[in-house]
């Protein structure tokens, strides 16, 4: 079993997990999951965790994300991008200067309202879904940050943009919000995912690349180990004698470590490993007690 991270880069047209299922059938296993949804249309950074990587998915989706954008003025669909149908159009007569500061305006934190388009779950049913029906439900807003909005290019009614963003923002409600806030609508033409936390698209691979590395037995080359996310984190080395504890996911007592870091704080976190260097988990400290607690762990069975 493989067991790690893994950077694949989502193309158009696939879904997030469409991509899952694609993996399951390229690498023969199905403990596998995604990071983060992005939508069919969209492309670019979707990291996928594996085997033991799962337990870090919740984590790796409340990374930092940042996308490249094209917003399209002028333009109102009902999915808030240019897949959608067409619910009405408007001259677009403002300027440049406008469209900047309207952008601009939205960094920061800011009340969303999730499109219908989504797949989030109201009494039990997705919204794209009650969507599709031609039903329309009211949606409470839900905060978001906006870390940054930086226009890369303007041909009116075309805008370059790259967003940094919180996790939960849809780049396509954030288009029709600039377009509503300067009076003429927009929608999102094309969404590409450059980055989501430490992952970036630069060294993202395609499904097509991962088949490859896999028959050319590179592939383990490509998954990056689960405790590269703590590499900050204090280093402990559990002794043989006593690997059975933590095998079971047990707590032990600091006189059964080959060698500790001076003085882990009380309530501080550390890595633990066995001599042979197999990760176990996140273990805290607790000083009076001199024992180590499991917290998450990760054992590669």
């Amino acid at each position: 079993m493989y067991n790690g991270i893994i950077n694949v880069y989502k193309e158009a047209g696939y879904t997030s997990h469409d991509v899952v299922a694609k993996l399951r059938g390229i690498l023969g296993q199905k403990k596998i999951g995604h990071t983060g949804t992005l939508d069919p249309d969209a492309a670019g950074v979707l990291p996928v965790c594996l085997g033991s990587g799962t337990r870090l998915c919740e984590m790796l989706t409340d990374k930092e994300k940042e996308y490249q954008a094209v917003l399209l003025l002028g333009t109102v669909t009902d999915t808030q991008d240019t897949s959608g149908r067409i619910l009405h159009t408007d001259q677009v007569t403002v300027t440049q200067e406008e469209v900047r500061q309207a952008a601009e305006s939205f960094v920061g934190e800011y009340e969303q309202v999730p499109p219908m388009y989504s797949a989030l779950k109201v009494n039990g049913k997705r919204l794209y879904e009650l969507a599709r029906e031609g039903k329309e439900i009211e949606r409470s807003p839900r905060p978001v940050t906006i870390h940054s909005v930086k226009i890369t290019g303007m041909e009116l009614p075309r805008v370059w943009m790259t967003v940094a963003c919180s996790r939960g923002t849809y780049i396509r409600t954030l288009c029709h919000d600039i377009g509503k806030k300067l009076g003429c609508g927009g929608a999102m033409e094309s969404l590409l995912r450059t980055r989501s936390g430490e992952f970036r698209i630069k060294e993202a691979h395609t499904l097509s690349e991962i088949e490859a590395a896999r028959d050319g037995k590179t592939l383990r080359e490509m998954i990056l180990p689960v405790d590269t996310f703590f590499a900050g984190k204090k280093k402990v080395i559990i002794k043989d004698d006593f690997r059975k504890l933590t095998d079971n996911g047990n707590s032990f007592h600091e006189s059964m470590t080959v060698r500790r870091p001076a003085g882990p704080e009380n309530g501080e976190e550390v890595r633990v490993y066995g001599e042979d260097g197999r990760f176990y988990g996140i273990f805290s400290y607790r000083g009076e007690e001199g024992i180590f607690k499991p917290v998450k762990m990760f054992l590669e069975k």
